[in-house]
């Protein structure tokens, strides 16, 4: 016993501590405090276990994010597979497609529009989808589409148009001229990701009101 408690006053004073006497001897904390309550250590000595502790504070916290990321990504990649279909069933059913369709331009067009349809959003995903369904639901003419830009002012609006005609597949020769928030004015912009919001007509009074029709039908 006497040997055991010398190599755990040795170990003690070398920086370890009581977890890891613990984990190397076998003994329990109890006894080790009971062995160890009365020794003296320098400030040195202090500030090495001190050390230690938060290097294990810092393993143990990064080992817990590293399984909270592995978790959330199982659980959203479960999510996914169980929608997947869905999203099949879009590319093969054109009336499933037009019924997504008309309830986006229900939330997000607009309503008050006569001779086309019109949408804006500064989500790129939410564009691409508005664009894909617009091309597979109807017989889209091309050069019916016009885009605007709306924009902070210490934003390039060459750069945000040049992103918006990649995105969605439309001319720069077919974007009016980018509206710049005056409010901005003198506001540096924080989220330096932020593309403005893309707006997108199509010159059709038949697609506005065949949209809007149907998602007032849907609403109610």
């Amino acid at each position: 016993m006497n040997d055991l408690r010398e190599k755990a006053i040795k170990l003690r004073r070398e920086g370890k501590s009581y977890s890891d006497i613990s984990s190397i001897l076998g003994a329990s904390k109890s006894t080790l405090s009971y062995w160890l309550s009365s020794i003296e250590l320098t400030s040195g000595q202090k500030e090495k276990i001190s050390q230690n502790i938060n290097r294990k504070l810092k393993l143990t916290r990064k080992k817990a994010s590293e399984m909270y990321e592995k978790r959330r990504k199982e659980y959203f990649n479960n999510i996914q597979n169980r929608n997947k279909r869905f999203i099949k069933v879009l590319d093969r059913d054109i009336n499933a497609g037009k019924l997504v369709l008309s309830a986006l331009h229900l939330g997000e067009g607009s309503k008050n529009r006569r001779g086309s349809m019109q949408m804006g959003n500064s989500d790129p995903g939410i564009i691409r989808l508005f664009l894909r369904l617009m091309r597979s639901c109807y017989k889209i003419d091309e050069s019916k589409f016009r885009c605007t830009v709306l924009c902070r002012a210490d934003q390039d609006i060459k750069k945000l148009e040049n992103f918006w005609a990649r995105t969605t597949g439309i001319s720069r020769k077919q974007f009016y001229k980018a509206r710049v928030d005056a409010r901005t004015v003198g506001k540096p912009s924080r989220k330096l990701d932020y593309k403005g919001v893309c707006v997108i007509n199509y010159l059709s009074a038949s697609v506005y009101y065949d949209l809007l029709t149907l998602g007032r039908m849907m609403s109610g």
